[in-house]
């Protein structure tokens, strides 16, 4: 059985939440578990979180699951790749799948609730790599 992390924003929760329950639910129709569930203060924290828990022996791979909503600035796009690359260096330094399901940046708050979905999609590419990498 695959056994995963799970890291999750809390930040634009009305949104993550959901992601979230839409994560475990996509674990359990996968044949996989969470065995391992951090909430951290928002996406950008999510990196060190997904790093702690990818050093466990425990877990198979992490999924991130988390809200970037638009603003009158840059910052939400300045979070997004901040956080992407920072997720992309943790699974190729630990060699464990660590996926990104983020809605953002560049959407609304109603756009983002709309792809809840995306916490799924983060489990199911989680899975998917586990079962497929050597």
């Amino acid at each position: 059985m695959v056994t995963l992390g799970l890291v999750v924003a809390q930040f634009n929760a009305s949104v993550t939440e959901s992601m979230a329950e839409e994560a475990r639910d996509a674990a359990a129709a996968a044949g996989a578990e969470v065995g391992a569930e951090l909430t951290v203060p928002g996406t950008y924290d999510a990196p060190l979180a997904a790093d702690r828990l990818a050093r466990r022996d425990d877990v198979d791979a992490v999924a991130v699951v988390g809200a970037i909503v638009t603003g009158d600035t840059d910052h939400d796009r300045v979070i997004g790749d901040a956080t992407a690359q920072a997720l992309t260096r943790v699974s190729l330094d630990r060699d464990t799948p660590v996926t990104f399901g983020v809605s953002g940046p560049g959407m609304s708050g109603a756009e983002a609730r709309e792809r809840v979905e995306k916490g799924a999609e983060a489990v199911n590419a989680a899975v998917e790599l586990v079962r497929t990498l050597p």
